[in-house]
């Protein structure tokens, strides 16, 4: 699976952005898919997952900020993001998963930078 992340870019404290993730796969729909973030000098982490059956779970440090969605129609996962703070800037990673007869793949995309200015 190719993931190619876009969207991502320079924006204020207090704006939004929106960052979209296309697959290049038809079984989309099939995938686990997620957004992960790596500031520099710090460890990739976690920001949202939604699974194939579209239920989402997120950080606790963007809860109520962020929201992940998919659309299986044009293969592509997006995270919307509103109120950003100067901490969100890092560089944001889409991930896929899937589980074929009980081994996991794990897909991830090159990467979009999101920089917030305070």
């Amino acid at each position: 699976v190719q993931l190619v992340e876009s969207g991502g870019g320079l924006v204020q404290a207090g704006g939004s952005l929106r960052l979209s993730c296309a697959a290049s796969r038809s079984d989309f729909s099939i995938f686990a898919m997620g957004w992960y973030r790596q500031a520099p000098g710090k460890e990739r982490e976690l920001v949202a997952t939604i699974t194939s059956s579209s239920s989402a779970n997120y950080a606790d440090s963007v809860k109520d900020r962020f929201t992940i969605s998919r659309d299986n129609a044009k293969n592509t996962v997006y995270l919307e993001m509103n109120k950003l703070k100067p901490e969100d800037t890092a560089v944001y990673y889409c991930n896929a998963v899937v589980k074929v007869l009980a081994i996991t793949y794990k897909y991830w995309g090159q990467g979009t930078q999101v920089t917030v200015s305070s």
